[in-house]
Parts: structure tokens; C-alpha cells; sequence
């Protein structure tokens, strides 16, 4: 019988470079919507339901190394485990499968800012969310966070410092935010751009807004389109927090919770947002809140300067009808659960049970 593997130790050997094969064992649908970075793929999976080995009896794989198994669930991939282990293989499988997986995360560092604030990129591998911790002069801030508070808890804790401030750049609709929960367990000040859309108590952040973070200023800019109350954070001038507004190769989708004509108003108000993004100066470097890809353990943040993003902005924005025709046409399918989820982050609450029930699946919030 084959051994099991859950999530956080996965996490930790790839984040420590430990030799491992990953083994995903998920049709070619599933496996394309969303994987471990450096994985493997052998499609098994619809063999395995049956009892049989499928490619899994032939597959040469490295015995000097543990093979971990993937699969939606855990239950498929359990299968797999003890067929490899049959032939003398150190299987396991990954308790609870990419279900699971969708809270792993890693970490990646920025450039310090001309006023010293260090930025740690949290990056949600198994999700695509990006949240950000800002240290300087040992106070923190923490910009969109999706994952446990205990990580942000942990990652301030081993830098020497104390959260001041947690802030959301919009109402998420693709992952719970854990902004509220995280202020309350850290003591820090929760700010949320200005709406009528939450029921719970918060600091409004209006436009032009400023939060001193030692030596360090965090200023809100007004970049509606994706959501109404859509803000993006400018620190020391030098690195924009774009929320949902802005990506490293793609935009925010303004159809959510919108009819036609609603979403068509959306898309004119992001053109203009876009541009007053474009307007700041070209070095500016862009740190969005999701990407489209799994994150692999690279330390390389995902970012770009908005330099090296002007070449497809401008060929985007260069008409407002253009832009707008463009953009309805590209949008994704709807990411599955969003109605409930802003429901939760409306009320702040987290919900009963397993959140990944409602979180798991790909990335869904840019238009490419």
C-alpha cells in the first residue's frame, strides 16, 4: 500500500528544491486548466477508474526519488500510488489532490522602494492569487490577501514586523478575502476602497488617499472598470498594486454581476483607468492581484514595468470603441461559485467547512 502526501509538505520540498516527481495522472482537460508547475502528465486517469494501469504499467520514472500522484481529489491519484508502489516505486498520493493544492503558495521578492519599503510577492500558486506584504521600518501592510492569516502572520513574524494595515484593492469575486480575518488576528487597521457593497466595519480609502508606512507613502489611485469601487496603490511612486485592473499580459473583465449594457459601461470606465495607469512613469513596476498561470517555486516575482507592458497597452487602447469591442469579446467563462463568494466577502465571512469547496479551479479573472 502506497504512502500519502498532503499539501503543506508537498509545498515545502518544492519550495526547498527537494528532489520529487509529480505526477499528474488527470485527463487532458482537467490537467490544462490547471497544474503544478514542473509536473509530469500521464493521462491514466479514465483507465484508472476502470482498474486498469493504463500508462502507468509502461511509464518509466525515476526510482531514486518520492513520485507524488495528482489527481482532482486525492482518490484517483490513491490509485495510481499503489500501482507505482506494486513496482517497487516510493509513491504517494497528494491527500485531497489540486482541491488541495489550490491553497499552496510561495513567496518571491521585489526590488526595495527609493524610501526602503521591502515587498514579499505571496503568490497563491495552486490559485494564481497575488497579495503583497509591505515592511518598512518594522510596520507592515498587507494588500489582497487569499490565503490563511497565519501565513501573513508567519512571513511578518520571521521579518521582524507588525501589521498597521490590511487592504483589499476591490470586492474579490474569484477567491474568499481574507482581509478582514487577517486585520482582526493581527490588530491592524482594515481599509477597503469607499462602497455601499460590504456590511461589516471598515476604513474607507478614498482617491488620493494616503497611508504613511515609516519613511514609505502608499497612495490610492481611482482605476474603476472591473468593479465600481476598484482602487490601485501607488508605493514611493515606484510600484503600482493593480488589483484586478491591470495584468502582467492582460486586463480585468468587467462582466461580472452585469448585464450587457452594464458590462459595456465597465469596459469604457477601464479604458479610462488604464490609461490613468499608463500615465504614470514608465519604470513604474506593475504588481497585479492574480495571473493566469500556475507560479512555480522560482522566486521570481510575477511583475513587469509598465515600460515593457506598453507595447500591447497601447495597441489595446488605442480607440474606446476598439478597446471596448475587443475586450466583451475576449471575456473567459465565468469563474463557477463567484456569486457566492462575493457573497461571503460581502459580509465577510468565510464559509462553513472546506473553503477550497468554493475557490478550486483556474484563474478566471483576466482577459487575455
Amino acid at each position: 500500500m502506497s504512502k500519502q502526501i498532503d499539501m503543506d509538505t508537498l509545498r515545502t520540498w518544492l519550495d526547498g528544491r527537494r528532489p520529487v516527481t509529480v505526477l499528474d495522472v488527470r485527463d487532458d482537460e482537467a490537467r490544462a486548466q490547471w497544474a503544478i508547475p514542473g509536473s509530469l502528465h500521464i493521462n491514466a486517469y479514465d483507465d484508472l477508474r476502470q482498474g486498469r494501469p493504463g500508462g502507468l504499467a509502461t511509464s518509466e520514472l525515476p526510482h531514486d526519488r518520492p513520485i507524488v500522484t495528482i489527481c482532482d481529489a486525492g482518490r484517483v491519484s490513491q490509485t495510481a500510488a499503489d500501482l507505482l508502489a506494486e513496482r517497487g516505486l516510493d509513491a504517494r498520493s497528494l491527500t485531497g489532490g489540486m482541491k488541495a493544492w489550490s491553497l499552496a503558495w510561495n513567496e518571491a521578492d521585489l526590488p526595495t522602494t527609493p524610501a526602503g519599503a521591502r515587498v514579499i510577492q505571496v503568490r497563491r500558486t495552486g490559485k494564481g492569487c497575488l497579495s503583497y506584504v509591505v515592511g518598512a521600518n518594522g510596520d507592515a501592510l498587507v494588500v489582497d490577501p487569499s490565503l490563511p492569516t497565519e501565513v501573513y502572520l508567519d512571513i511578518v513574524r520571521r521579518q521582524g514586523w507588525t501589521i498597521r494595515h490590511v487592504l483589499d484593492t476591490h470586492i474579490h469575486a474569484d477567491h474568499l478575502s481574507r482581509a478582514r480575518q487577517l486585520a482582526t488576528a493581527s490588530g491592524a487597521t482594515l481599509r477597503l476602497p469607499d462602497q455601499q457593497r460590504v456590511r461589516f466595519p471598515f476604513v474607507p480609502v478614498h482617491v488620493g488617499d494616503s497611508i504613511a508606512l515609516g519613511a514609505s507613502v502608499l497612495t490610492a489611485l481611482h482605476t474603476p472598470g472591473h468593479t465600481d469601487e476598484s482602487l490601485s496603490y501607488l508605493l514611493d511612486g515606484a510600484i503600482a498594486f493593480t488589483g484586478d485592473t491591470l495584468f502582467v499580459r492582460g486586463v480585468g473583465r468587467p462582466d461580472l454581476h452585469a448585464a450587457p449594457a452594464e458590462a459595456e459601461r465597465r469596459a469604457r470606465t477601464l479604458f479610462t483607468s488604464l490609461n490613468r495607469l499608463r500615465a504614470l512613469a514608465p519604470d513604474t513596476i506593475v504588481l497585479p492581484a492574480h495571473t493566469s498561470d500556475p507560479v512555480p517555486f522560482d522566486r521570481k516575482a510575477i511583475a513587469a514595468r509598465l515600460s515593457d507592458l506598453e507595447p500591447w497597452l497601447a495597441g489595446w487602447l488605442s480607440s474606446e470603441q476598439g478597446f471596448v469591442d475587443r475586450l466583451l469579446a475576449r471575456v473567459p467563462p465565468t469563474p463557477p461559485n463567484f456569486s457566492s463568494i462575493v457573497g461571503l466577502n460581502e459580509a465577510g465571512e468565510q464559509p462553513p467547512g472546506d473553503p477550497t469547496d468554493l475557490e478550486a479551479g483556474a484563474n478566471r479573472c483576466a482577459v487575455a
